[in-house]
């Protein structure tokens, strides 16, 4: 099973911007506990983080066919990105949103969520948690599939 972490604008920035609401931790650090619980549970693990809205748009397209699961904090295109929803819509992967901060309590702007109707789910004010959360999570939605897949070989053909 391969997962595809994708970044949002500024996230590069983790541990230097608004540790107040983002905390200390930088990406690279929350990458790296992401890839040692994928090693552990035999996923392979792509990270990809841009400031460019388009670039992550050619990211979720290259997803199609080639991986099981997108883990994707969008950050600030959450609420404006049509793009990058109808991408995720296109490819039609189990897609996990993870938000650092609680963008339900913020400001109004960030209360509109273009991505969140084409997710599968999303963990939001969890901290860098959060994305340990949505590997969980990814997990057991891959074990599902995996499960329903099994049962439908199983099934006997309708006469």
């Amino acid at each position: 099973m391969k997962v595809v972490v994708i970044q949002g604008p500024n996230l590069n920035m983790l541990g230097v911007r608004e540790q107040n609401i983002y905390g200390p931790m930088k990406l690279e650090q929350i990458h790296s506990q992401m890839k040692e619980f994928a090693t552990q549970n035999n996923i392979e693990i792509e990270f990809f983080q841009s400031n460019l809205e388009g670039e992550i748009v050619d990211k979720v397209q290259e997803c199609y066919g080639d991986a099981h699961g997108i883990i994707i904090n969008a950050a600030a295109y959450t609420h404006t990105s049509i793009a990058i929803r109808d991408a995720l819509s296109a490819v039609n992967l189990p897609t996990i949103e993870v938000h650092i901060s609680n963008i339900h309590r913020r400001e109004d702007f960030r209360k509109e969520n273009m991505i969140a109707p084409v997710c599968t789910s999303s963990v939001v004010g969890f901290g860098p948690f959060g994305y340990h959360l949505a590997m969980v999570g990814m997990l057991q939605i891959m074990s599902e599939m995996k499960a329903a897949q099994e049962m439908q070989q199983q099934a006997p053909a309708a006469e």
